[in-house]
């Protein structure tokens, strides 16, 4: 009785899950600049493959929102042939990482990283995807597309289709905002998929004139990559994108498992197994030159409130994504782009913590500060340097705030001075503790115990050494010695 009971949440769950998917999947897809089938295929393989294999339970993988910068990028630089390349190697390195089990190893990773990164990723998938709602076509990088928002506003008043595009992304995202709202409708219809089928339908009856999808059919959209294509792979720069491939894919899914684990009760994820999981998938969908995938929040998300139990769920949403595009593909050239954009800049807007940031400032304004840092150096250079930048301030940050040092000042009027170190000495504290010793009355001896230190590295013991020699009394009257114990 309970297996059936299984069956039957599953089975819902999993049409819940594919009516999510499908406009995010095709939206993704052409805003990276690949077709539209491609994102479906990525879906595919995220249900039927790593739907099925073992790590988290729960949670759907296809392509993600948090990717697509990146992947735009990679096509621009590299070509789409190679794209399936770059991907197969991340999935090679994936699968690499998690059978050395360096899957945990992911959740020591800075969340202000993490966050910096997305917000990035939202605040450069926004900027381009503003250009797709008025049909017009992005500069290309972050910092060009911000510069040219004024012109694009000034364009888009005086041209007619611009607005009446820009009318139907407008509209596409009040719609998104608004549905939820109504919980009996947004039961039956997810959010996305509401929005994009009633600004389709707005676009139909009414003759508008705003650009569509194009439609290339499934089988002549999968193109996998040749010798020339893995050729590009001993490029400096298809390194640093097959990192960034690596690093962002994994570290997005395995905290999008911890996430989901804390919304249901079942089984927890095994960090390791869904790595090779992820891996698995990716590698497959670089044979198929499709879009990279990670583990999606919102898909998991709903697939949960859906009440999904197993895994069946998130593999029979592959299934009806795998029929959907073999039976209706010339559904998709009736979508307005306009439309995707919109429901795109929704999901840039939910990568950036707006409200998350005020109180982190207020409670932690060291973490606030590398979450901005990465977010604005992904905008100003791109995603790869980006995280770099991200991952060395924390690094910065974390040794700041580890190396306190404190003096305890001790002794008799008139007597020596003993002077206690505790913690941890470090050079980043150097000037403050030179500062505090040199502030010691000169007239009077000092002993500077440094017994109660964790750490001193050479940089300190070797500035502490030189100011107690010239604490030693000279031949003047009045001078205090200065004595160093360790």
């Amino acid at each position: 009785m309970q297996k059936i009971t299984d069956i039957r949440a599953d089975f819902t769950a999993s049409l819940v899950v594919f009516l999510v998917a499908v406009p995010l999947c095709v939206g993704i897809a052409v805003a990276s600049g690949v077709p539209a089938e491609l994102g479906l295929v990525t879906g595919i393989v995220g249900g039927l493959l790593t739907g099925f294999l073992p790590g988290s339970s729960l949670q759907v993988s296809g392509p993600a929102a948090g990717l697509t910068v990146l992947v735009y990028e990679a096509v621009r630089e590299f070509g789409l042939g190679a794209l399936g390349a770059l991907v197969l190697a991340a999935g090679a390195l994936q699968l690499a990482m998690g059978a050395l089990r360096l899957g945990r190893w992911f959740r020591a990773i800075s969340v202000a990283v993490v966050q910096g990164m997305l917000s990035g990723i939202g605040l450069v998938l926004i900027a381009g995807q503003l250009y797709a709602l008025t049909d017009a076509k992005a500069p290309g990088t972050g910092l060009a597309n911000l510069a040219g928002l004024p012109e694009l506003v000034v364009d888009t008043i005086w041209s007619d289709q611009a607005l009446t595009a820009a009318a139907i992304g407008v509209g596409t995202i009040a719609v998104l905002v608004l549905w939820p709202r109504w919980r009996r409708a947004a039961r039956v219809l997810p959010a996305p998929l509401a929005a994009v089928a009633l600004a389709t339908a707005t676009v139909a009856l009414l003759g508008l004139p705003v650009a569509r999808v194009e439609v290339a059919g499934l089988v002549s959209a999968v193109r996998p990559p040749g010798g020339a294509d893995f050729a590009r792979l001993l490029e400096v720069g298809a390194v640093g994108t097959v990192l960034a491939f690596t690093l962002i894919a994994s570290a997005e899914s395995l905290f999008s498992a911890a996430a989901v684990d804390r919304l249901h009760a079942g089984p927890r994820t095994d960090y390791d197994k869904e790595l090779m999981a992820q891996g698995a998938g990716n590698a497959v969908c670089g044979l198929l030159g499709a879009l990279p995938m990670t583990a999606v929040i919102v898909r998991s998300a709903a697939n949960v409130r859906a009440g999904a139990r197993t895994k069946a769920s998130r593999v029979l949403h592959g299934v009806w994504l795998l029929l959907f595009a073999a039976a209706f593909p010339a559904a998709l050239g009736v979508v307005p782009l306009a439309a995707l954009a919109g429901v795109l800049v929704h999901a840039g807007f939910k990568l950036i913590p707006v409200r998350e940031f005020g109180p982190l400032w207020r409670k932690h304004r060291g973490e606030a500060v590398v979450l901005a840092g990465t977010a604005v150096a992904i905008v100003a250079t791109n995603m790869f340097e980006g995280v770099v930048v991200g991952l060395l301030m924390a690094v910065a940050k974390s040794a700041w705030e580890t190396s306190h040092v404190h003096l305890e000042v001790s002794g008799p009027e008139g007597g020596p001075l003993y002077v206690h170190a505790l913690g941890n000495a470090t050079f980043l504290r150097l000037p403050r503790l030179l500062d505090q010793l040199e502030a010691l009355p000169h007239d009077r001896d000092v002993v500077l115990d440094l017994s109660g230190l964790r750490h001193l590295d050479r940089a300190c013991a070797a500035a502490l050494g030189s100011w107690a020699e010239r604490r030693r009394p000279a031949d003047e009257p009045g001078a205090g010695a200065a004595a160093v114990r360790t």
